[in-house]
């Protein structure tokens, strides 16, 4: 009850703030005419005194004295009719404000909101925050406030911060999780991602030094290996880039979900993609950017152009080949591999909304029961993409 009192009260005062320009508006005019009034009196009165004066003859006098007279009638008539009958614009407004708003709020609220629920103050939300973002990282920040020496509390949070895009808590937290519990290729990786995001995507120098004391504690870690090769063509070394981009991927399996976006790369630099050469020995042409034809391969005429384009157009060089790749399935929706591929591609571009649309339509073409709709999933789980709802 004490719910629908306060929603009447905060609705009636809504509607007084609402219309409290109309009102005053009136009130406005209304002081306009009676100031005007006041003026003509003023004029009359002034009028005597010049006559009176001989400053004006009785003619000029007589003349004048019929003008204001005329004028302060013609305001005194105005004045009842006006204040009356209000413009009937304002009626339809007083009424829309004082009626038709708050009923479609009213209809809006029972539709969407829950008044039923009890309430739950902050604390308790705390205590159960769920899959509430939001409210973990509070939950994370409080701890943190109370003990800011607590190492798995800064390393938990960082990630967290990143993905939610806070990239300069995020950087800060890395770093007190560096300093607490010591460096990790994990931590090392996440702050070096933290200064290129802050950079806009460029491997800063400092990126770089982390990344190479990531590679000696980790000297086959994929993510350092692929930063640092990209740093080298973000330089304008691109035989330098080339070759650490095909050592990558020499290293990697033939499943791995980063190899697409590595054989991309290698093609930008004047390379050929791994698994391109059928003929080549231990070739394996199932393997991910094998088929040269496949649809969102760059041709030979694009690998010439990504060559002299900033580390930036290269970037969107490689989404136009993504889109291309995701246009042609959509005609013909009957290629496994492509489906595999597209889903890789938009996960590695860290974009899971379009690599989760990718995964159900590719599902639709190929559905769960068979063996190829299995291995999709499988992918989907292996790079963290959400499968909920994706077979329906």
């Amino acid at each position: 009850m004490l719910f629908w009192i306060l929603v009447a009260a905060l609705t009636a005062a809504l509607a007084v703030i609402l219309l409290y320009p109309l009102l005053r508006g009136a009130k406005a005019a209304e002081n306009i005419r009676a100031g005007e009034a006041a003026v003509y009196r003023d004029q009359l009165r002034e009028l005597d005194r010049d006559l009176n004066g001989g400053l004006i003859t009785p003619e000029e006098a007589d003349y004048a004295r019929a003008e204001i007279g005329r004028r302060l009638i013609a305001v005194s008539a105005d004045e009842p009719a006006e204040t009356a009958k209000p413009a009937r614009h304002h009626l339809f407004t007083e009424a829309f404000v004082l009626l038709v708003l708050p009923v479609l709020g009213l209809c809006l609220y029972l539709t969407t909101g829950r008044p039923d629920l009890p309430s739950q103050p902050l604390e308790a939300r705390l205590e159960n925050p769920g899959n509430d973002v939001a409210v973990l990282i509070t939950k994370a920040e409080r701890h943190l406030a109370e003990k800011p020496d607590d190492g798995k509390g800064w390393d938990v949070l960082a990630p967290i911060y990143f993905r939610t895009m806070r990239v300069n808590d995020a950087q800060l937290a890395y770093r007190n999780a560096i300093r607490l519990l010591g460096p990790s290729p994990v931590r090392l990786d996440g702050l070096a991602e933290t200064l290129m995001a802050a950079s806009d995507g460029v491997v800063t120098e400092e990126a770089r030094q982390v990344l190479e004391q990531s590679l000696t504690l980790e000297p086959d870690n994929p993510r350092a290996r692929f930063y640092i090769a990209l740093s080298m063509e973000q330089a304008g070394r691109p035989d330098e880039a080339r070759q650490a981009f095909e050592a990558l991927a020499k290293q990697s399996p033939d499943d791995a979900p980063w190899l697409p976006l590595v054989n991309e790369h290698i093609a930008m630099n004047g390379g050929v993609k791994s698994g391109a050469d059928p003929a080549a020995p231990g070739a394996n042409p199932a393997a991910p950017g094998a088929d040269q034809a496949a649809p969102g391969n760059p041709t030979q005429q694009d690998v010439a152009a990504a060559e002299t384009m900033s580390a930036g157009d290269r970037q969107q060089m490689i989404r136009g080949m993504v889109e291309s790749l995701d246009a042609k399935l959509n005609e013909d929706p009957n290629n496994f591999e492509g489906w595999m591929r597209l889903v890789r591609s938009y996960a590695v571009l860290n974009d899971k909304d379009r690599a989760a649309g990718a995964l159900k339509r590719g599902l639709a073409a190929f559905p769960p029961p068979g063996e190829q709709g299995r291995q999709l999933l499988a992918l989907a789980r292996e790079l963290g993409i959400a499968t909920e709802g994706a077979t329906q």
